[in-house]
């Protein structure tokens, strides 16, 4: 294996704006935590839903990517399945807050939004 595809193996590819860290940072000292970490779940209308959770240390298997002030753990499973090239955004306006996501894996998603294919 060389070193491109050790890293790819380790390192999720997944880009954060400068929006959505400013607002994991944010979170994560409210919170007292130091780490996102970034799952899949079976549910919705259309079959996957993306999970946030908060977190000090990575799960069993988890892929690890440093930012500015705090750690991105990635279900490597989930990387696999349907999360490589996920770039994550934040965006807020008078009505709502929400992590926007833009997925290049997804096939479909619910008339919602809250739910996607692969």
């Amino acid at each position: 294996m060389n070193k491109r595809e050790l890293k790819q193996a380790t390192e999720p590819d997944i880009e954060l704006t400068e929006a959505a860290c400013e607002r994991i940072r944010s979170v994560l000292k409210r919170e007292g935590k130091q780490a996102l970490r970034i799952s899949l779940s079976e549910a919705g209308c259309s079959g996957l839903e993306y999970v946030l959770d908060y977190a000090d240390a990575p799960a069993e298997g988890d892929m690890v990517a440093m930012h500015d002030g705090f750690q991105l753990f990635v279900d490597s499973d989930a990387y696999r399945k349907a999360l490589i090239g996920l770039k994550i955004d934040f965006q807020q306006d008078l009505l709502s807050a929400a992590f926007v996501f833009h997925n290049p894996n997804k096939q479909g998603e619910c008339g919602c939004g809250s739910s996607f294919s692969v």
